[in-house]
């Protein structure tokens, strides 16, 4: 999910908010401007309603930042790397790198959210019933019960068992402990996540069909990005468990093209880019160090007027440590990982020279041809690595043909 407004950092997390988020600001400001307060405290002005209705909004959004942030503190205390958290119009996206140590991890962060959205519900109808008593204005009242009700719908809601949702990440845990499989535990709930998503769907269907047609539509987009969701997590799964066994040199490029960083943007696309097969390239220095990586995608973006000018390495996209793997790391953590310039998985370095580089074509190419090679996976009986190795090298020339 893209963070098209960034919202700054917290706790070392980035946090931002996809343009959808103005959406349902406006949204909820509206439904409780125009029907909730009026309810509640009739005949006042709107602009109370408005004022009263876009502060409720705003402090709905910082309660699903808190929901989220309780997943991310959780997961970093459990050895997990939390990039960043993103706001959007169902909710938010806390991005995670790595998996769960074990399934007692795997439930403690899946319980924090729906922990903090109760813990929120409690203060909201604590505070209102504190303005209540102390004679404070109605609406207020009405505003702060209403952000009460919602953070506990928030908390019921993301119970609910099958994947994405937290009580889907439970579901995965406990399957996880039961049958000592983590991914035969992830393919269920992931199914399970599917099968509640097709409900809600077939619910919001229902109520069109007896004239609530925005709740109706409502449920029906909850109920599409659940299910497309699932599927994503339920693909993930099966991604995972091909790579169950392999290591990052077999699924890496061998021996990459460089590119030197004293060459300018526009000499590189003209000597080297324009006539190779790669379309990410690590860069390096004079002494042959690794300086960051280009894609040539990003390239494409420079204009053609200041080619001339820029050198490489003052356009190339920084590799972090994480990003620097040994050909002996192991290939299936590569699958969570945000490609850097979009492309990028892993720069392989063997004794400080580069080896390798890992792609996300590389990576799909890997998972396809392992799963065509051994059938479907079997995630508690992996390949012996050497013979994963072996296959995948003999048919490397065919696997990376024009079109594949």
């Amino acid at each position: 999910m893209r963070q098209d407004v960034p919202l700054g950092r917290v706790a070392g997390i980035q946090v931002g908010a996809n343009w959808t988020v103005a959406v349902i600001l406006v949204l909820t400001a509206w439904l409780l401007a125009g029907s909730v307060l009026p309810g509640a405290a009739p005949h006042l002005p709107a602009a109370v309603y408005w004022a009263v209705g876009g502060a409720a909004a705003a402090l709905y959004l910082a309660s699903l930042l808190a929901h989220e942030l309780s997943h991310a503190l959780v997961a970093r205390h459990n050895g997990l790397t939390v990039p960043a958290i993103t706001l959007w119009m169902l909710g938010g996206i806390t991005e995670l790198e790595g998996e769960p140590p074990d399934a007692g991890a795997d439930l403690r962060i899946a319980l924090a959210g729906p922990a903090a959205s109760t813990a929120a519900a409690g203060v909201f109808l604590g505070i209102a019933e504190a303005v209540r008593y102390a004679g404070g204005p109605a609406v207020i009242t009405a505003g702060l019960v209403w952000l009460a009700a919602m953070n506990g719908l928030l908390a019921v809601f993301n119970m609910l068992p099958g994947a994405p949702l937290d009580g889907g990440r439970v579901l995965r845990a406990v399957l996880w402990r039961h049958y000592h499989d983590r991914r035969r535990a992830d393919v269920a709930a992931a199914r399970a996540g599917q099968v509640l998503a097709a409900g809600i769907i077939g619910l919001g269907v229902a109520e069109l069909l007896l004239g609530a047609v925005w709740g109706g539509l409502w449920l029906m987009l909850i109920g599409w990005f659940l299910i497309s969701s699932a599927g994503a997590e339920r693909g993930a799964a099966t991604a995972a468990s091909a790579l169950d066994g392999v290591q990052v040199a077999d699924v890496m490029t061998p021996d990459p093209q460089v590119a030197p960083g004293w060459f300018t943007v526009g000499d590189f696309i003209e000597r080297v880019a324009a006539r190779s097969r790669q379309d990410a390239f690590p860069v390096v220095d004079w002494a042959g160090t690794l300086a960051g990586v280009v894609v040539t995608g990003l390239l494409a973006r420079i204009p053609p007027a200041r080619r001339a000018d820029l050198r490489l390495d003052q356009v190339a996209v920084a590799v972090p440590p994480p990003y620097r793997a040994a050909p002996t790391d192991p290939a299936g953590p590569l699958l969570a990982r945000r490609p850097l310039g979009g492309e990028v998985l892993a720069v392989v370095l063997a004794d400080g020279r580069i080896t390798g580089m890992v792609t996300l074509s590389d990576l799909r190419q890997a998972v396809r041809w392992r799963s065509l090679a051994s059938g479907p996976p079997r995630a508690h009986k992996p390949a012996p690595p050497g013979t994963w190795a072996v296959s995948l090298a003999r048919s490397w020339p065919r696997l990376r043909s024009p079109g594949s």
